[in-house]
């Protein structure tokens, strides 16, 4: 769903505005012209016409007339994606039943029942990720059942998404970093495992755009200025391949493209290197025109093509071709050493491969016919089917278990007998034993990892032959929820815990029914809420659970009233909500609340600073409510803000700074250079001397020529930090100054 607003802030005329409409809804159809049978354009119509009837007085927030939204998204879906002309409609009408009056019953009447579900589907999970914390897992649930059931519907919803943030320039601040946050989080890897690349590379560079601005701009300008040195080698490094495809007869189209600027900021962040330094810059990809029985043999000899003109990299090849991705993604990846010493990432894949790679799950069913390997995609439905339906979980854990288990990239693993298993990466033994089945998970003790014996934890790699060893006396424990990473694995622990917890309550349930019976009280609902309540407990369970291993040992209930056979406890000590909690929580309902920070008003607020970012005046920054600690500060681009801002949008309070020169933060730097004599002198004059910054505490330790140094300091504010960093490199001999961002700052 898109946000409205009811004053236009742009300049056309109702005439020109029914021209600009007209005008996408002809282009929408020019995208669908190969798809369109007959009776086809008249489905569409009426679907355009109902849309545009009944958004007719919306707009979005930059003023333009709703409608363009949908027929963007139709857009997106048809030429993006390559869905068809159902989809079209679907994604037409994808926002009506929620936001007009037309229902389910008007939609099924004109289209039948299977646009009817998709739209519906659409409908339930048009407000996922908002309201509380529990509530958008639940959500999110409904979201993957929707998925499993017609993955149309999700494809749609992340084309709505992606069109929501090309348009994102005309939201409030804080919208666009919940909106990003939620885009990087749970959006783009979803985007990644159906297939779609480009677009969950379009989403990351959209929410890098919003979430670090600064560094987003840096990079986009650095990949302009070096465009027409690339393209120059990019052609220098092509031409001899070319020749040697054309002696072979091979087809084969060749481009380079430069890698996404979200994509280069992880690996400098990664690599600690600055973006001159991330040496594969671009790819060079390669798809062959081939018959589908050539397909693997064409790939393998433009390899050797490749590996015969430039060194490759041994560790840096990945097959998939003889394994696909469970997303359907084949290619052959290698990166070679090419000329300049400069090393290049080659991506060779056959046409079809291709549309595979850019349409994803949609180009999929278009291959289907006769294919064996496409169950997997309908094997990863069915595992988040069995998750889905077995899990009771509410919390937010959902969300984190379901990147886990079902968004990040796999492994292959075999089995004994030599079949293979596609687990995530970073799965353990552990997780191995239950993808088999949930009796042998439980009763695990070890297994033997290509014939040597490892612990249940041992992580698996791609590859990995692994034999499972059990024992009937074997109890799941609470700390294998630390290691293992699939949804199907932490719910059947949690599940088996559960039981065993069952059973030593029942213990406990027995010693309490002893004590309301000395107490003259009843085994009563009302008795134990009383209890529970008292010892601040999730449930009944759980105060059983606590009795029977002597946590709890009931002395306090000789302080309970006993009032008839019921109990109440004593007042005093009945919990009451602390009491900055409630200004807080009035603070972050009221609309557009402007908190400056370190202003007038810092007085009256209780804030502190994140220790995982460490924020200083003139970062980026976001208020996050905190139950008992009042605000707390974080960087938007804090290691952990995209979870905060996805999972807890209704609690981030819009903040920025107001210039303060009394007050002092405390942050910290890594310096690294070449150990030189007087180089700390240098360090601390510059520091102390002329910028008379202050220094908390400062580390230099030399190696094999060079130094690295840690120094903690306090600056007022970002402009000053920033100054003193490019001042300490215009000293001979230092090669890099980074700030440190998480709390690793030495103590």
């Amino acid at each position: 769903m898109d946000t409205l607003v009811d004053i236009p802030k742009y300049n056309l005329n109702e005439e020109e505005e029914k021209k600009l409409i007209l005008r996408e809804y002809r282009s929408l159809l020019k995208v669908l012209r190969s798809k369109l049978k007959p009776g086809d354009r008249k489905l569409i119509r009426i679907a355009f016409e109902m849309a545009a009837d009944a958004h007719k007085t919306m707009r979005r927030k930059s003023g333009e007339p709703y409608i363009l939204h949908p027929i963007a998204v139709a857009k997106i879906c048809g030429d993006e994606i390559g869905l068809g002309v159902r989809s079209t409609i679907c994604s037409l009408l994808h926002d009506t039943v929620e936001d007009t009056d037309i229902s389910l019953e008007d939609i099924e009447r004109e289209f039948g029942g299977e646009i009817t579900r998709i739209v519906d589907g659409l409908t339930k999970i048009s407000n996922v990720i908002d309201v509380n914390a529990s509530q958008q897992a639940e959500n999110f649930k409904k979201i993957l059942l929707t998925l499993t059931d017609d993955p149309r519907v999700i494809l749609i919803k992340l084309a709505d998404r992606l069109h929501n943030m090309r348009t994102l320039d005309s939201m409030k601040r804080e919208k666009q970093l919940k909106i990003s946050s939620e885009t990087v989080y749970v959006y783009a890897p979803l985007a990644h495992r159906m297939g779609l690349y480009n677009i969950k590379t379009e989403m990351e560079d959209l929410a890098m755009k919003y979430m670090e601005p600064d560094i987003y701009k840096q990079i986009a300008r650095k990949l302009a200025e070096t465009k027409k040195e690339r393209s120059r080698y990019i052609n220098e490094f092509i031409k001899p391949i070319r020749d040697k495809l054309e002696k072979a007869q091979l087809n084969a189209e060749i481009y380079g493209r430069p890698k996404s600027i979200h994509s280069i900021w992880n690996k400098m962040k990664k690599k600690g290197v600055d973006f001159e330094e991330v040496y594969d810059l671009f790819a060079i990809r390669i798809i062959i025109d081939s018959p589908p029985e050539k397909e693997k043999e064409d790939c393998w000899k433009v390899y050797s093509m490749i590996t015969d003109e430039y060194n490759p990299s041994p560790e840096r090849l990945r097959d998939w071709l003889s394994n696909p991705k469970a997303n359907g993604y084949e290619a052959l990846h290698t990166t070679v050493m090419g000329p300049q010493g400069k090393w290049v990432e080659v991506q060779i894949r056959t046409l079809r491969m291709n549309e595979i790679a850019e349409k994803g799950l949609a180009a999929h069913w278009k291959y289907k016919e006769g294919n064996a390997d496409e169950s997997r995609f309908d094997k990863w439905f069915q595992q988040i089917r069995e998750v889905i339906g077995s899990q009771d979980t509410d919390s937010v854990d959902f969300l984190q278990d379901f990147k886990t288990s079902f968004l990040a990239e796999e492994i292959y693993v075999y089995t004994p007998k030599g079949d293979i298993k596609m687990l995530p990466v970073g799965s353990t033994a552990l997780d191995f034993a239950f993808s088999i089945h949930s009796a042998i998970g439980v009763k695990t003790i070890g297994a033997k990892v290509n014939h040597k014996l490892v612990p249940i934890s041992h992580k698996l790699h791609s590859g990995d032959q692994v034999e499972i060893i059990t024992s009937n006396k074997q109890k799941a424990s609470d700390d294998w929820l630390s290691f293992v990473v699939t949804s199907k694995a932490k719910g059947r622990i949690r599940d088996s815990l559960k039981e065993d917890k069952k059973l030593v309550a029942e213990e406990g349930k027995y010693t309490l029914q002893r004590k309301f019976d000395g107490l003259g009280a009843a085994m009563n609902q009302h008795n134990i809420d009383e209890l529970v309540n008292f010892y601040k407990l999730g449930s009944n369970l759980d105060l059983f659970y606590q009795i029977a291993v002597k946590n709890i040992d009931l002395k306090e209930l000789k302080e309970f009233k006993t009032i008839g056979d019921k109990i109440e406890a004593p007042k005093p000590l009945k919990h009451v909500p602390e009491k900055h909690e409630v200004p807080h929580a009035h603070l972050v309902h009221r609309k557009d609340t402007e908190l400056v920070i370190f202003g007038e008003s810092s007085d009256k607020i209780v804030y502190n600073l994140a220790n995982c970012c460490k924020p200083i005046p003139g970062d980026d920054v976001f208020g996050f409510v905190t139950t008992g600690k009042g605000l707390t500060i974080h960087r938007t681009n804090c290691p952990n803000a995209a979870k905060l801002l996805a999972n807890y949008g209704h609690r981030v309070v819009k903040t920025k700074w107001a210039k303060n020169k009394e007050i002092s933060f405390l942050t910290g730097i890594k310096i690294i250079g070449i150990d030189d004599v007087g180089v700390v002198n240098k360090i601390t004059n510059l520091i102390s001397g002329e910028l008379k910054i202050n220094i908390s505490a400062i580390t230099i330790e030399a190696n094999d020529g060079l130094f690295m140094g840690n120094i903690r300091l306090y600056v007022h504010d970002k402009e000053e930090l920033d100054v003193l960093v490019q001042r300490l490199l215009d000293l001979p001999g230092i090669e890099s100054v980074e700030r440190y961002d998480m709390e690793d700052i030495p103590s």
